[in-house]
């Protein structure tokens, strides 16, 4: 009797749907999610991004800071030796230099995803760090605008994009309230010191000439190279506005002035005899979120009459064009460390 109930029940669950669709389904393990996303960086490198990125190291200045503003420098594992800002970021494991990283170091701290950008780091880093299963994603901006949108598209990559959307909120609104105060202003005609001996400058289309202009000046260089080298004759020639000094702090810029006021041929610049430079952060040599704030400072030195003065006011005069301003001039151990830095001239 029993098995012929048993038979039964086995028919009445084969042949009955309603029965069927009632008995819980087999539990089966589900798919794991997937552990990498694909994404393309700003090179137009496809790179295998693993998912959630907990580790990260930097292989740039402009990176560190840009990992520091969106908040992330807890997942922040090691960074350059020149990496200095903010200065939290010194605490950080080093890693040596920007274009000679040690790989046994950014092997030993377990990655997850290195940062690297096009302007600075060697394409020989990148081959080894593929060749090792690490991934690194690229960045590559060149203009002000370009420096706020890869940092959205870096904070999407590294899972945070509600914090890219907020920082490059910030940016943008700092830029146009600035914009409408120089809206009118003439612009200040510049000289920017990369380096003074033998001189070199920015060429019209780096992202730090995309500063100046934004910052209500025009630089006097009119070179398509990034970091062209100037004669003193030419500039003497030009005679700039203003010459502008970039430095880690206002004394090392004065003295940066100073020096050069003492060398032959710099007296035949007006911009000297008055006295007329400006001191910047040296914010403006990296392309990160920072770079804003260095604009903003430099426009209140070389129009401080579009700050002080109500709009309706502005209107009403045109503020005089000064005959000359002012260069950026730093220490030989800066400047040594931004041609590192920025006048690199590799492609990723």
């Amino acid at each position: 009797m029993a098995s012929g109930a048993t038979f039964l029940l086995c028919t009445l669950f084969l042949w009955c749907p309603l029965l069927r669709a009632q008995t819980p389904a087999s539990t089966e393990t589900p798919a794991p999610s997937p552990l990498y996303k694909e994404v393309v960086d700003e090179t137009g490198r496809t790179v295998r991004v693993p998912t959630p990125v907990q580790r990260i190291v930097s292989l740039a200045p402009s990176l560190t800071e840009t990992v520091y503003a969106l908040g992330l420098q807890d997942r922040l594992v090691g960074d350059t030796d020149y990496c200095d800002y903010p200065p939290d970021a010194q605490k950080k494991t080093k890693v040596g230099g920007a274009i000679n990283p040690s790989l046994e170091q950014i092997v030993a701290l377990r990655p997850d995803l290195v940062l690297v950008t096009k302007s600075l780091n060697l394409i020989a880093t990148v081959n080894s760090l593929d060749s090792l299963g690490i991934s690194s994603y690229g960045t590559d901006p060149h203009t002000v605008k370009e420096i706020i949108s890869s940092t959205e598209r870096l904070a999407t990559v590294l899972g945070v994009p509600e914090a890219g959307a907020t920082v490059a909120a910030d940016l943008e609104h700092h830029l146009a309230d600035l914009q409408q105060r120089l809206n009118g202003v003439p612009p200040r005609r510049v000289l920017f010191i990369v380096w003074s001996d033998p001189l070199i400058s920015v060429g019209k289309g780096t992202f730090i000439a995309d500063a100046l202009r934004l910052a209500g000046a025009v630089s006097i260089v009119d070179s398509a190279q990034d970091w062209p080298h100037m004669s003193l004759e030419e500039v003497v020639r030009l005679q700039p506005d203003f010459l502008i000094f970039a430095a880690s702090h206002s004394e090392s810029g004065q003295n940066d002035f100073a020096v050069l006021a003492e060398r032959p041929g710099w007296r035949g610049l007006e911009a000297v005899r008055n006295r007329r430079f400006a001191i910047i952060s040296d914010a403006v040599n990296r392309p990160a979120p920072r770079i804003v704030s260095a604009i903003e400072d430099l426009a209140r030195q070389l129009h401080p009459e579009a700050f002080s003065a109500q709009p309706d006011e502005k209107e009403k005069k045109t503020p005089p064009v000064p005959q000359q301003s002012s260069l950026h001039g730093m220490d030989s151990s800066r400047a040594n460390t931004a041609l590192q830095e920025e006048v690199c001239a590799c492609a990723l």
